[in-house]
């Protein structure tokens, strides 16, 4: 088995470079790929940098350079729903773009011609990290992420996209994973730990919680690849 596993930031992969150890290096179209073998898998780790264009090119490259069979995306994001705290992880049920906007045609926000607004995520993977959380004693909650190319640290934009994507959590890279994985029919998951609210002070939060965040994140992908090994 071979899986690609995704973060946006380099703080969103450090930690688990951090757990593996051992790995190869390649540098593929002005990235940093990172080849690991564990046990009876090989697993691709990379940072895409930031927003929906690096993230799609860094999934298309595990998918169809390495072969990658599953891709996890791991990292932060910013809280939407009240019940979500600093610290606390979040899968993805489905993910939307709420920055696409093609409604001068009549079409809804957030719709692409040929494709949907939602994304699912796979059930199968997402199980698999309900059960790990279970058996932990992780408390991992669910909802719907919203992606998009803006840093969100605005009440009057965090609360249209609760009304107009019934979002619980934004970023800038996930529906964009999800858009490449449901094309090659590949498996993924996504999940986020909560490094902030998207409010106001979004800015200064998001600083303050990023490594505890990204630690978070970190920590639970090393347990699924466990279970699939």
């Amino acid at each position: 088995m071979i899986i690609g596993i995704i973060g946006a930031m380099q703080e969103e992969i450090t930690p688990l470079l951090k757990m593996f150890q051992d790995y190869k290096i390649h540098k593929i179209a002005n990235n940093t790929f990172y080849e690991i073998t564990h046990k009876n898998i090989k697993i691709f780790i990379a940072y895409s940098k930031i927003g929906k264009v690096h993230a799609s090119i860094t999934a298309t490259t595990l998918i169809t350079l390495f072969k990658c069979e599953k891709i996890i995306f791991s990292g932060v994001a910013g809280g939407l729903h009240p019940d979500l705290k600093v610290g606390d992880l979040l899968l993805a049920t489905k993910l939307c773009q709420h920055d696409v906007d093609i409604s001068a045609f009549g079409h809804p926000l957030g719709f692409i011609p040929e494709s949907s607004i939602y994304i699912t995520t796979d059930s199968t993977l997402n199980n698999l990290a309900k059960q790990i959380a279970q058996k932990k004693g992780i408390l991992l909650k669910e909802g719907i992420i919203a992606s998009g190319d803006q840093f969100i640290h605005d009440a009057n934009k965090k609360h249209f996209l609760i009304k107009e994507f019934k979002a619980d959590a934004v970023e800038m890279e996930g529906a964009a994973v999800a858009v490449v994985c449901n094309l090659f029919n590949i498996p993924f998951c996504i999940f986020r730990s909560i490094s902030d609210s998207a409010d106001q002070e979004a800015d200064i939060s998001f600083d303050t919680f990023l490594e505890q965040a990204a630690n978070t994140s970190a920590i639970f992908v090393k347990e699924i690849i466990e279970a699939l090994v």
